[in-house]
């Protein structure tokens, strides 16, 4: 059965920061912090702030890479500590607690849910719920669908914790649905899933810790929604899936982590995950054409590029290893450029872009790539259609 990624309908969180402020908001609230917690005086907090400013100007992602991230939280945009939800750090320098943040997750992805579906008249027959940056139980899709009155029409299904490489689990998981009796048993024009990324990384920063490592980190994300269907109408205008595929590289578990903290969730990222990336990619990337009854030395400059942006440097290993022309990977930086990194959510984004884009022809082979703990590697091969 043929299967298309279609209806991409995407929404910015209601605040938006530029890059550049908001890497001089993070150095002031790490300098606060770390004011707080040591006693020190205005003096010696702005002394510390000039001097993190320097680091984060040496290694975090730049304002060349990344102009604007969006925000649910507005402390993100203010400089009154006191006056924050979450980040009052001159009484709390770690931010609030997980159980703070996660209320504010819950109240924001119901809002979404009910804002996202309200117009909608016609129950899908399955919500692919993803995301990894909160944890509620019923979760928004769920009280959606109670209050539309589709209990009986619509399944839930949470795609939970996975990461940045969620949206292909996701894809399995919808076609896998769109095989069931239930499903199948409906006009072939009605067989469609709903999946549905809400991801609030800024709900998870530590001001406290200073590490290379975080600063990086807290230099990447920004929250995002995104839906989109994986539908078995053969006329739906999208992405056509000819082949998909995942593994966790041997010795890597080490590389990439997202684990629960007493202040949210906490993401470590060793140096060496771009090097990983381009030891496994190519023969990645060939099995999957092979899986398609492709050939990739023939196919492969006549592709689009749909690799998931968790930073520039990840963009660059995949473009070197497969030798591609930066024309290839466009769509990936402009992504990152306008959104930031959105977790799970932001392949969809890349995927949008393609589909919407009048200057990539109907017929275009587009290779997707994304990666996240495990080290998981995961990839599909579409066609535009």
């Amino acid at each position: 059965m043929q299967t298309t990624l279609t209806r991409f309908a995407s929404r910015r969180p209601e605040r938006t920061i530029g890059q550049e402020a908001s890497l001089r908001w993070l150095a002031r609230a790490h300098a606060v912090s770390e004011g707080t917690l040591r006693s020190w005086s205005a003096t010696e907090t702005d002394a510390f702030q000039s001097r993190l400013e320097r680091v984060i100007d040496r290694c975090a992602c730049d304002a060349t890479k990344i102009g604007w991230r969006g925000h649910v939280v507005a402390d993100v945009d203010l400089v009154d500590w006191k006056e924050m939800s979450l980040y009052d750090v001159v009484n709390h320098p770690h931010g609030r607690g997980t159980d703070a943040r996660n209320r504010v997750f819950a109240e924001v992805v119901n809002a979404y849910f009910e804002s996202e579906y309200a117009n909608e008249e016609h129950a899908p027959s399955d919500i692919i719920h993803v995301t990894c940056t909160g944890y509620v139980s019923p979760s928004g899709a769920q009280r959606m669908v109670q209050e539309k009155g589709w209990g009986a029409s619509t399944r839930v299904t949470h795609a939970y914790h996975m990461g940045c490489y969620a949206a292909f689990p996701a894809t399995r998981l919808a076609i896998g649905a769109l095989h069931t009796p239930e499903t199948c048993a409906s006009p072939l024009g009605n067989r469609s899933v709903d999946v549905v990324h809400t991801e609030l990384c800024t709900l998870h920063l530590d001001p406290s810790d200073h590490s290379i490592e975080q600063l990086v980190v807290q230099s990447l994300f920004a929250d995002g929604f995104v839906r989109y269907a994986v539908s078995a109408d053969r006329d739906a205008l999208g992405l056509r899936v000819l082949a998909l595929d995942e593994r966790i590289l041997a010795d890597s578990a080490d590389s990439m982590g997202w684990a629960l903290s007493d202040w949210g969730m906490k993401m470590t990222l060793a140096r060496d995950v771009p090097d990983r990336i381009r030891g496994a990619v190519r023969q990645f990337v060939t099995d999957l054409y092979s899986r398609a009854g492709l050939s990739l030395p023939t196919e492969l400059k006549k592709t689009i590029f749909a690799v998931h942006p968790g930073g520039p440097k990840i963009i660059d290993a995949v473009g070197e290893v497969l030798e591609l022309e930066r024309s290839q990977v466009q769509t990936s930086r402009d992504v990152l450029f306008d959104y930031g990194n959105m977790s799970s959510a932001t392949l969809p984004h890349v995927w949008m872009r393609i589909v919407h884009d009048a200057t990539i022809a109907r017929g275009t082979l587009v290779l997707s790539l994304a990666f996240g703990p495990g080290l998981t590697l995961c990839g599909g091969l579409f066609r535009k259609h």
